[in-house]
């Protein structure tokens, strides 16, 4: 196991560079990685205080999603210096650890959002933290850096957004265009006074898209006091150009089955930055409908697509193998794994929630 010390003193004057019309391109989560970030779960209020069974449950969770990427590419996971000694043991070796300080361990949501720049090296979207809309119980005062650590820890020159966002609140295909959500980039909490002009002008700055695809909504659970009032990637995602991954709730007693017929009626009348008409894949949501909480938001919406593999959220649900199947057929050639994520969900999210890409350098460009 490799131990780095992040430094943050002076990472704005080292790495960041002004804004440009055009940072640089975010590829598709399918084209090729360098690796994988993830964080290990710190005693919180959502985790648990040391040495408690619901911090050990998280911990054990987010080692299964870790040492399953780990066999198809490269892992680096960020640990609180105080978590250290305990990261080393639950990961052991062949996982990169770097310490930054930490309030959370939401990486697809705290951390930077790689781009492509136009010599084909890597570049960081840095994008403002602030606990999914300044939400009461949140905590952002470590988790605000985590984007400019981790793009230090590479070396990617640093585009500073000034749009609050996180990784889960857009998806893109690679080829310019942008899934997002009106409860997401439009939340008073988030960007009091935007507009969906704005919020395009700087998405397509940093991201390098051109055609913005605007959900009116997320799942039900999303909405409760401790989500994210309504990331994307737990109800749609691009699994290929044109082609659109939907979460599909079949039972009319559910929330989400409204939301279901809400969200396919909007991505039916629309077509991609190309001009192709999507193809929208429908994907059974697991047949549990409830947990002590209320509804359930299990989603298989929520994977991960690394170098050769498909890492899958699963539940010990009859769905999980139909689920399975079509994701084998939405990403041809590569192996779908199934993690049980129901630990994950318990403690807010999912498998993509907890893993950012780092894409590898374009057409041998300069890392």
């Amino acid at each position: 196991m490799t131990f780095i010390f992040a430094d943050l003193d002076g990472v704005n004057a080292a790495t960041a560079q002004a804004p440009s019309s055009a940072t640089g391109r975010m590829p598709a989560e399918w084209d090729t990685h360098e690796g994988t970030w993830m964080a290990f779960p710190p005693a919180n209020g959502t985790f648990g205080s040391v040495g408690s069974a619901t911090l050990e449950r998280a911990r054990a969770a987010w080692f299964r999603v870790a040492q399953t990427i780990a066999r198809y590419e490269p892992v680096t996971v960020l640990a609180d210096p105080r978590d250290a000694t305990s990261a080393r043991e639950w990961l052991g070796s062949g996982i990169t650890i770097v310490e930054v300080p930490l309030d959370d361990a939401w990486l697809r949501d705290s951390g930077p959002t790689f781009v492509h720049r136009p010599d084909g090296s890597l570049g960081a979207v840095d994008w403002i933290f602030n606990g999914w809309g300044a939400q009461e119980w949140a905590a952002w005062e470590n988790d605000r850096n985590v984007g400019r650590a981790v793009a230090s820890a590479t070396s990617a020159p640093v585009h500073a957004s000034a749009l609050v966002n996180e990784g889960g609140g857009f998806h893109v295909d690679g080829e310019g265009t942008v899934l997002l959500t009106e409860t997401v980039q439009l939340d008073p909490g988030r960007n009091p006074g935007a507009t969906k002009e704005s919020v395009e002008a700087e998405i397509h700055a940093a991201l390098g898209t051109t055609k913005a695809i605007w959900l009116p909504r997320g799942l039900t659970r999303d909405y409760d006091e401790f989500g994210t009032r309504g990331h994307v990637d737990i109800v749609a995602a691009f699994a290929g150009p044109g082609t659109v991954l939907l979460h599909r709730q079949d039972n009319p007693d559910h929330p989400d089955h409204a939301v279901y017929l809400q969200l396919k009626t909007v991505l039916q009348g629309q077509v991609d930055a190309q001009g192709r008409p999507l193809r929208i894949i429908d994907v059974p949501a697991p047949t549990v409908l409830t947990d002590g909480e209320g509804y359930v938001d299990w989603s298989y919406i929520n994977h991960y697509v690394a170098n050769n593999v498909v890492v899958l959220c699963s539940f010990d649900d009859p769905n999980d193998s139909i689920a399975a199947g079509i994701l084998e057929r939405a990403y041809p050639g590569r192996t779908v794994e199934l993690v049980d994520a129901r630990d994950i969900f318990a403690f807010g999210g999912g498998i993509h929630c907890i893993t950012q890409q780092q894409p590898a350098p374009r057409n041998g460009g300069p890392r």
